[in-house]
């Protein structure tokens, strides 16, 4: 195992690249909990709204439960986008450890295949949660809710 200051340099900048592919990962899960938690707020909302002793519509009344099962797919399909979010920063971080253990000489027998494996994995869990997320602006722009009725009762 080398430790000279070049070689211990050398090692961090290599495993230093995919922490940039972290970025994007952290922004992605920001940006994916925030509509989390606005589905969630609108959900609450619309239970209130139906269960709080609230006087409204039967049409008002019907459209808010169509809501309620829109803001349950949503709110799976967020949590579908986290987990594999999560999963796809987990894979990087093993990348990272890696590549900085094989390049300092401290993990000899791990091979450098091992490294593009869970690089592979990462990249493939953050395209699902990609995937997730637009899937689930899709149902929400579809399930906006454009026609909500006006009347209370």
């Amino acid at each position: 195992m080398d430790l000279s200051v070049s070689n211990v340099t050398a090692n961090i900048q290599l495993a230093l690249a995919p922490v940039f592919l972290l970025t994007a990962i952290a922004t992605l899960l920001s940006a994916i909990t925030a509509r989390l938690a606005r589905n969630v707020d609108r959900m609450r909302f619309v239970q209130n709204e139906i269960y709080g002793g609230s006087s409204i519509s039967v049409d008002l009344r019907n459209h808010y439960l169509a809501e309620l099962k829109e803001f349950k797919m949503r709110g799976r399909l967020c949590t579908a986008g986290i987990f594999f979010d999560v999963l796809s920063g987990f894979f990087i971080s093993c990348t990272i450890l890696e590549l900085f253990f094989v390049q300092s000489g401290a993990a000899e027998s791990v091979r450098s295949g091992f490294a593009v494996g869970t690089f592979v994995l990462g990249i493939m869990a953050f395209m699902v949660a990609m995937v997730m997320i637009l899937i689930e602006v899709i149902v929400a722009y579809r399930s906006a809710s454009w026609d909500v009725p006006q009347d209370r009762a």
